[in-house]
């Protein structure tokens, strides 16, 4: 386990220049050479160096595709207009000429396509079987059953095959020294000398003085507010903590690489050694910026000091021992030792993981002891207390952890027991492996979290600027930067489900179908694949296409149409109609770049018609009549109409639904198509006026010339009430001893009748009233039975 990380093949260059004939041919080499190849592979390494081979084949096949595939579709364009020769006709010799030279060169064009398609399956079946091979040789490997570590036949076979293992141990420090004193004769001790004083600089003082400078930064005023100050504190420190111990060590390889003291046999164990180094400071640095032992404030894990000190110190012995243990194996593999040998090292290794593991889970048994402890003693303090408040810290990870903990010593001890010591060490470092991956991963998702949003706060200058610039809300602002940080959480999940399983496969096929995706694409029926670059592409068009929509309709509103001689309603309508129909264009150009053309989405529109019939019918309906209202405008908005028993102000006008300001000052929302469909009165249509009526009856005996000059006296006293029409009175029927009056008035506005009405009765009663003028009041009649009558009866 670990070695994957230093044992990636490194790819050579190809020409730039290759034709596709030459990819094609190159490709069809490589992979019958792989396939050769494949019977004796019997290693990972050789299985993974055979993967990158077919690889590299499918790359050349489908370059060579995606170059000829234009070329063969414009041959067929230039043959297009010559047609098909008519049986028994003779074209002219030119035009023969031109088709046979076009024919051939179409022919050739098509044979390379067809070879090239072949060798792209070819590729993909190869580094099927090559999957299948490197699953049955790990299933092989695990299974592998040996003398066990506790009996003495193991170390009766490992004593018996010492002495030639350290003859070739030594013959490797042989060949190591004589060439370090061979350089040393012949290029001196500079450039040796130079490489280690750059490698102590790096890692001793330049490495404290990095981590100074960045607490010190994170402590300052001008560090980003909030959580993000810990977090990329952690993240500032674990990159320090990786690169500078890796570089030193580069350093130092680099130098003794340069006066050639490093023989080509130990090539190997020189790179093993650098990704070592970097693996065992990345541990030690992940532990540095996450426990904080000496910084309890700053600690991104629920642990208290204790528990932060005594994982610490484990954490280096984890560094230690992937560090010696990634060194081991590769000394014996340049050594070639015996197999007993590397069988005997991985149980060791197994043996020390395991070890390592059971003191880690102490550790947190105890912690988890403490927690629930004082979690019961606050329990308690509230009970008496109820002042006394305060979370307990939640260790409900430490008891996962503690769970697949044992869960991994008992199997591995077991597999120790009965012999399986490749499982053994697996199943241990695999644990450790995993602890490293999850811990890792969740300090990037609480970074990318709070990085995300602190860049897209409305507070932030980032914030601000796209406020500005962009012309969105905060809350949008703010709903981006939410969005941006589940994206990138969710790309680092699946980051780390990959690292996590790499051990258990070849990574390069991983990453292969990774890079097949992005460079074929996601097929969508026969004719469409959706490439993910496409995909980001549309995403970016379509962004900026709603940009330029909320611009111009922002340019529209406060610019362009207040200079205009339309009322609110129509400008209301001709905004609404643009941005709708800049959401339109921005889709329908984001599906251009998707490759979606006009054919395909009438697919699709007909396919949904279905549904639009059926279950979008109503929402169709409403959407079809807001255009007919946005259109022929028969209410606009600050019409008074009356729907029903409903009446009010017309605020908004969408393309579902109208909004409607009732006296209540509540807003009813109506479908669009209600006011299509039924009977709509509009009071202010066409800057209607508004009618008063005044209605009453008088005595037979009554001054009616007096009370018709009351009448109009009011009207005319009124500030409200118009001159042009004139009001009006007059005599509706006499009957029953009765004079009905019946009286006329206009005002500006319908919305002014009500309460001008009312002020012309309190003015006609108190004239009335004063002229001693009475008006009819309704005759009471009541049926008295008489009681003598009765009496008589």
């Amino acid at each position: 386990m670990l070695l994957f990380l230093v044992g990636t093949p490194i790819q050579a260059q190809e020409p730039a220049e290759a034709t596709p004939e030459a990819r094609v041919d190159r490709a069809e080499a490589t992979l019958k050479s792989a396939r050769a190849s494949l019977d004796d592979a019997e290693t990972p390494d050789t299985l993974a160096t055979l993967a990158e081979r077919a690889k590299a084949a499918k790359d050349d096949a489908a370059a060579a595709t995606q170059v000829l595939q234009p070329q063969l579709a414009q041959l067929d364009e230039q043959l297009a207009p010559l047609g098909e020769v008519a049986e028994g006709s003779a074209e002219a010799r030119e035009v023969a000429q031109q088709r046979a030279t076009l024919t051939k060169r179409r022919n050739a064009i098509d044979g390379t396509l067809k070879r090239a398609e072949l060798a792209v399956v070819n590729a993909n079946q190869l580094a099927a079987d090559i999957e299948k091979l490197r699953a049955s040789q790990f299933s092989e490997e695990l299974g592998r059953k040996v003398a066990s570590p506790l009996s003495p036949a193991l170390w009766r076979q490992v004593a018996a095959t010492a002495p030639a293992d350290t003859t070739r141990v030594l013959a490797l420090y042989r060949l190591a020294s004589t060439a370090l004193g061979d350089a040393v004769k012949r290029e001196g001790w500079g450039l040796p000398l130079l490489g280690l004083g750059a490698a102590l600089l790096l890692f001793f003082p330049l490495r404290l003085w990095l981590r100074a400078l960045g607490r010190r930064y994170a402590a300052a005023d001008n560090a980003p507010q909030g959580r993000l100050r810990r977090t990329g504190l952690a993240v500032w420190l674990l990159c320090v903590g990786t690169a500078l111990p890796g570089l030193a060590a580069w350093a130092l390889v680099a130098a003794m690489d340069a006066v050639g003291a490093i023989p080509p046999r130990l090539q190997t164990v020189s790179n093993y050694f650098l990704g070592a180094t970097c693996f065992a400071a990345f541990i030690v640095a992940l532990s540095a910026c996450l426990l904080a032992p000496k910084r309890p404030s700053w600690r991104l894990l629920a642990l208290d000091d204790t528990a932060a000190r005594n994982l610490r110190k484990y954490a280096w012995s984890a560094a230690a021992v992937s560090w010696v243990s990634i060194m081991l194996a590769a000394v014996d593999r340049a050594a070639r030792t015996s197999e007993i040998n590397t069988i005997a090292l991985d149980g060791v290794i197994a043996l020390v993981y395991l070890c390592l593991i059971m003191a880690m889970l102490v550790t947190l048994s105890r912690l988890h002891r403490r927690q629930t402890a004082e979690a019961a003693e606050r329990a308690e303090a509230q009970a008496a207390d109820a002042r006394a408040r305060g979370p307990a810290q939640r260790s409900g990870w430490i008891v996962l952890t503690r769970v697949a903990g044992n869960v991994v010593v008992a199997a591995a001890i077991i597999a120790s027991l009965f012999g399986y010591l490749n499982f053994a060490k697996f199943v241990t470092s695999q644990l450790v492996w995993g602890g490293i991956v999850a811990l890792t991963t969740t300090l990037l998702l609480k970074f990318a979290d709070d990085l995300c949003t602190w860049m897209l706060h409305p507070d932030s200058r980032i914030g601000r600027t796209v406020v500005l610039t962009t012309g969105l809300s905060a809350a949008q602002v703010e709903q981006a930067g939410v969005l941006l940080s589940a994206f990138s959480r969710i790309v680092l999940v699946l980051l780390a489900l990959l690292m996590f399983t790499a051990p258990f496969g070849n990574v390069g096929s991983v990453l292969g179908s990774i890079d097949s995706v992005f460079s074929e694409g996601i097929p969508l029926g026969a004719d469409i694949r959706l490439m993910p670059s496409q995909i980001l592409m549309a995403i970016v068009v379509l962004l900026a296409g709603l940009a330029l929509m909320q611009a111009l309709q922002r340019w529209l509103v406060d610019t362009y149409l207040p200079k205009t001689e339309l009322d609110a309603g129509a400008r209301n309508s001709i905004s609404t109609v643009a941005r709708y129909v800049g959401i339109i264009l921005a889709v329908l150009w984001s599906l251009a770049t998707l490759g979606i053309g006009f054919g395909q989405l009438a697919l699709v529109v007909s396919a949904l018609s279905v549904g639009i019939g059926f279950g979008l019918q109503a929402i169709t309906q409403n959407f079809v009549s807001g255009l007919i209202l946005l259109a022929e405008r028969p209410v606009k908005i600050g019409d008074w109409v009356k729907i029903g028993d409903q009446e009010g102000d017309i605020r908004r006008i969408n393309v579902r639904s109208t909004e409607i300001t009732v006296g209540d000052k509540s807003t009813l929302i109506v479908p669009n198509s209600e006011l299509i469909t039924k009977t709509v009165r509009n009071m202010t249509m066409g800057s209607a006026q508004g009618r008063i009526q005044i209605q009453f009856t008088l005595p037979l005996n009554a001054d009616v010339a007096a009370v018709k000059q009351v009448l109009l006296d009011a009207y005319t006293a009124h500030s409200s009430v118009l001159s042009d029409p004139a009001p009006s009175v007059f005599i509706d029927s006499i009957s029953g001893g009765q004079v009905a009056i019946n009286s006329f008035a206009y005002v500006s506005s319908p919305r002014q009748v009500y309460g001008t009405r009312s002020d012309l009765f309190f003015s006609l009663l108190q004239e009335l009233a004063a002229k001693g003028i009475a008006l009819s009041s309704p005759t009471d009649i009541h049926l008295v039975r008489d009681p003598d009558a009765d009496r008589v009866g």
